[in-house]
């Protein structure tokens, strides 16, 4: 039977439970049978795009910007050329030679990409006043006040243990509620769990959850279907077809996803102020953990995801990113625009996120990024197992945008946006191709008249590039003493950036094998399984485990190791830093899941994020009153790693 709200249509076969959730009052809660149609009807209209667009980022207009980013990364890309060029040409080319500079040729825009964003974000952290402003002008437009429109909160949650979701929505909603702006939201869990008790302990953790809370505050609302056609992306449209009604924006978050109540209303305030954006994407960071390997990749996701997203929002401006959740939608047009059909071979679009912005971008609707990473928070993978995993998934989603690169209607930016998701996991086995050829080129005995200096002239530059954004974040912070103190102090942070990029220098090499090693077995029918449940618990790797998943990454280290020790060992030290890395995957893995590391990262507060110090160090905060929008740090409420207290109770809390 069909359960939902009072005059609220369901899809046939889900399952909704509704409530007021709010501290004090009754429980309150009502269910009965919906049988009317859909209300789609009862959508807003797409606002008039006739609308006149708010001044652009100060500076150059977008045009001479894109022109100048594009003659940037054009000078970076050939830098590495020329480089590549005076190692592999003295003594004549031979065919292994030509090989690697060609698999080399192949990385240089991505490695040029990274460093021309780093370079151009960095600019703007150090020299614009306000560089948030810099590059989303509705910063600058906002209106004092609550919110007018309406926002649902959507969750989608699938297999996810409840007691690690509920309780950051139990303290977005405290400060919405503390803000005075209840009647502005209403918060949705839309369900795709399919096996029954995974489904019936799911439903009651969020009725536990509502109980807990009370009513008369914020509405919750729980919603299953029990098939996840479309998996998230169907999920949505499925929620926004069905049970929409008056709400304007909807505020996508995954399961994983903390956000805090001035971020929230910072995100509405700027919709509000230009009714021209589809989608508002805020930066997101990792959340506190306690486990070395999401602690450690972490640190050096944060600074590299400042520096690369402002410089990437300078040049790309209306025409950016969406990363799929912490990111405010205007429902309209994108029911509109943003249904999704099948590929030619009916599989689903996996990464759904950015064509979804490409989609918006080719109908006149803004797709926006605000560089700010106050309040807005992810999880990440566990362990490394966890994360070659997620890797997978991503690859393979944005393979498929091979088939939707040249599709009609959409704009230059759009489909260089698609060209840059390829290239992002391309450059992998193009990576593996320069080791492999420029290994055999030394067994050949092409290496001998490698001019050593040039060589390492070269490393030096492609390892700076590729590494530019969390470079210019770790330079941002030195440089501003006031974003050290909130890591420890300078000291505090060189300490974790020398942690992360050692921990780096391991990751990277076992990150471009599997990679490699999956895309070029897709042609061959390997496939992703979609979006499968996800282990987000810390946990740790038996050296058993870690031989079955990494033997292929060490065997693949240790021939090249054992080919050029044999025959040109001179080339030894040249390779070590990819194929010794590969050699050492297994206790890379077992080590970085290991508790006793865990723990003494933690005890140490090596890599520790300003959140974690700021929620072992703050008071608890007083409830705010009023409406205003906020844009202050999160503290207290930001709890590490979104672990659950124990009991329902302290789950909404």
């Amino acid at each position: 039977m069909d359960f939902d709200l009072p005059g609220r249509p369901v899809a046939a076969g889900a399952v909704a439970i509704s409530a007021r959730a709010s501290r004090g009052g009754k429980r309150g809660g009502s269910r009965e049978c919906a049988i009317s149609p859909c209300c789609a009807a009862r959508l807003a209209p797409v606002p008039d795009l006739s609308i006149p667009p708010l001044g652009a980022p100060s500076g150059l207009p977008l045009a001479l910007r894109r022109l100048a980013f594009a003659l940037l990364v054009l000078g970076l890309t050939a830098l590495q050329l020329w480089l590549a060029a005076r190692v592999l040409a003295p003594g004549g080319w031979l065919h292994w030679e030509v090989l690697v500079l060609l698999c080399f040729a192949g990385t240089a825009p991505w490695t040029a990409l990274c460093a021309g964003n780093a370079l151009v974000g960095l600019a703007i952290l150090l020299g614009a006043p306000s560089p948030a402003s810099a590059v989303l002008p509705a910063l600058r437009q906002l209106r004092p006040g609550p919110p007018e429109a309406r926002t649902a909160i959507a969750v989608c949650i699938r297999n996810e243990a409840m007691a690690q979701v509920l309780p950051p929505l139990g303290r977005l909603l405290d400060g919405l509620e503390a803000a005075g702006v209840a009647d502005r939201f209403t918060l949705w869990l839309l369900s795709d769990t399919e096996a029954p008790a995974l489904a019936a302990a799911e439903a009651a953790a969020v009725e536990a959850f509502r109980a807990a809370r009370g009513g008369g505050g914020i509405a919750l609302r729980y919603r299953r279907r029990t098939a996840n056609t479309g998996f998230k992306a169907g999920n949505v449209m499925d929620f926004l077809d069905r049970h929409v009604a008056d709400e304007t924006f909807m505020l996508c978050l995954d399961a994983d996803s903390e956000m805090s109540a001035p971020a929230v209303l910072r995100l509405v305030a700027c919709m509000e102020a230009d009714p021209r954006i589809g989608i508002l994407q805020q930066l997101i960071v990792g959340r506190p953990a306690g486990a070395a390997f999401p602690r450690l990749f972490q640190f050096g996701m944060r600074a590299g995801m400042r520096s690369w997203a402002t410089g990437q929002a300078w040049w790309q401006g209306p025409d950016g990113p969406y990363w799929g959740h912490n990111a405010l939608i205007r429902i309209a047009p994108f029911r509109q625009h943003c249904r999704l059909e099948a590929l030619t071979d009916g599989s689903p679009i996996l990464s759904h996120d950015q064509v979804e912005a490409v989609r918006l971008h080719a109908a006149g609707w803004k797709v926006c990024c605000l560089p700010l990473e106050e309040g807005s928070m992810e999880g990440n993978p566990p362990a490394l197992p966890e994360f070659m995993a997620r890797d997978l998934r991503w690859a393979a989603g944005n393979m498929q945008y091979w088939d939707l690169l040249f599709l009609p209607g959409q704009s230059a930016m759009g489909r260089w946006q698609l060209v840059q998701a390829i290239l992002l996991f391309l450059a992998a086995p193009l990576w593996v191709g320069v080791l492999l050829f420029a290994a055999l080129n030394a067994v050949a005995g092409g290496a001998a008249a490698t001019p050593p200096g040039a060589l390492l002239a070269l490393m030096v530059a492609v390892w700076a590039m590729l590494h530019a954004p969390k470079l210019a974040g770790y330079a941002e912070v030195l440089l501003r003493p006031a974003h050290a103190a909130r890591y420890g102090g300078r000291a505090a942070f060189l300490r974790g950036a020398a942690a992360e990029l050692g921990f780096t220098t391991l990751l990277d090499p076992v990150s471009i094998l599997n990679k490699a090693i999956f895309l070029v077995a897709l042609p061959f029918g390997r496939r992703s399984r979609g979006w499968a449940p996800q282990n987000r618990a810390d946990r740790g790797v038996a050296w058993a485990d870690a031989a079955r998943l990494l033997w292929p990454h060490t065997g693949f280290g240790l021939a090249v190791l054992g080919l050029l020790a044999g025959l040109a060992p001179a080339a030894l030290p040249w390779a070590l830093p990819f194929a010794g890395g590969l050699l050492l995957a297994i206790p890379f893995c077992v080590l970085t899941a290991s508790p006793a590391l865990s723990r003494w990262l933690r005890d140490r507060r090596v890599a520790a994020t300003p959140e974690e110090l700021a929620g072992a160090a703050a008071p608890a905060q007083p409830r705010a009153a009023g409406g205003q929008v906020a844009g202050g740090q999160v503290a207290g409420g930001q709890a590490a790693g979104g672990q659950a207290a124990g009991g329902i109770a302290s789950m909404a809390r």
